[in-house]
């Protein structure tokens, strides 16, 4: 469907970067290398430096980065990994992906993220590891979900595919756990051409293995020392993040400009705009409000020509391909309750305050 107002504009973004990205594709053309060279490894320590940690390790993909980052962490075949269901189901499958069965926890309902209250109760001894997924660009509790996770001496990977640039008290996302997973899919606050994720870790160890894990296992070309995959961030990627990344804090201050031009418009509306709650920056991934009559808004909008979505319509626990993990209707009633309400309204650095006004016109007119 195409929209008067998109829920992200591309195409726009790369107008503005033309030149750079152009110069960064034709350096790795001429220069021959197109897997795991020079801009890959540059890209890597630059944004392990812009989250705050020592070690990046690019990957093919954020669903890739998830999976490689639990194992290398120790999760293996028969274990349990805590998290949550609302979200992008990519993160069950990394899950499972590693071997793992995934245990789900509900929700804060103020910031969509993992309620540090539920944790100690889904904890049993086959847990491994814990996967806070800092949604929409809101940071989870970590204060709250470390102190629960130390005390059974547990894993923590965190899920930033959401949350680039996002903080936490003073600190980026990122830098809490064990290991974290970034996804850079082109609709990402910092997005690639394509697919491309990366693991950012503080551990030497960590970092090591998943080397190994990423390419075949191999410490030395053609000998594997585990059991690894085919799971590598290209030079071309690489090279159009590297141009992106000198601009993501701009983008995300732009984010919180539109968002909060959005919650001053939405103030006298029925919809329940989104907040930083605590001492947060949240980047607004994307601006989810919550509407009682969520479905019929979305039909109007649509039909007003504005690119509304929802993220996500239908829990991951109540999929029909993970019916069989045990948590039928009712088992996570915020999860539960969010899905009938959330409603992501377009928002992207390049968007106008026009264009805002216009959406929220069309609200007001239901």
């Amino acid at each position: 469907m195409t929209f008067l107002i998109p829920p992200i504009d591309l195409a726009r973004q790369y107008q503005a970067l033309q030149v750079e990205i152009e110069t960064a594709v034709n350096r790795v053309l001429l220069g021959g290398w197109f897997v795991l060279g020079e801009e890959t490894r540059a890209f890597e320590a630059e944004f392990a430096a812009y989250v705050g940690v020592t070690h990046g390790v690019g990957v093919a993909s954020g669903t890739d980065a998830l999976a490689l980052a639990l194992r290398a962490v120790g999760v293996e075949a028969g274990d349990e990994v805590v998290t949550v269901s609302h979200t992008a189901v990519a993160t069950v499958v990394a899950v499972e992906q590693a071997g793992a069965r995934p245990i789900f926890v509900d929700i804060d309902p103020a910031t969509f993220t993992l309620n540090p209250t539920q944790l100690e109760a889904a904890i049993s001894p086959r847990t491994q590891a814990v996967v806070p997924v800092h949604l929409y660009g809101h940071p989870a509790d970590m204060e709250a979900i470390l102190a629960v996770t130390q005390q059974h001496d547990l894993a923590v990977v965190e899920d930033c595919a959401q949350a680039h640039g996002a903080r936490y008290r003073g600190q980026r996302v990122g830098s809490f756990g064990d290991a974290a997973a970034f996804s850079f899919y082109p609709t990402k606050n910092l997005g690639a051409a394509g697919d491309g994720g990366m693991v950012v870790t503080n551990r030497s160890d960590v970092a090591e293995r998943l080397r190994l894990l990423r390419q075949y296992g191999w410490a030395r070309r053609y000998v594997s020392q585990v059991r690894g995959s085919n799971s590598r961030l290209d030079e071309l990627q690489a090279a159009i993040l590297r141009v992106k990344l000198r601009y993501l804090e701009a983008w995300n201050e732009r984010r919180r400009e539109l968002a909060a031009w959005y919650a001053t418009l939405l103030a006298n509306t029925s919809l329940v705009v989104p907040r930083a709650v605590g001492d947060v920056t949240h980047v607004y991934h994307l601006y989810v409000v919550r509407a009682q009559e969520r479905d019929l808004l979305l039909a109007d909008l649509h039909e007003h020509g504005i690119g509304a979505q929802v993220h996500y319509p239908v829990p991951v626990h109540l999929q029909p391909a993970y019916a069989d993990l045990g948590f039928g209707p009712g088992s996570l009633p915020e999860t539960e309750q969010a899905a009938k309400e959330v409603l992501s309204l377009p928002l992207y650095p390049e968007m106008t305050e026009e264009a805002i006004e216009s959406i929220v016109e069309a609200i007001q007119q239901r």
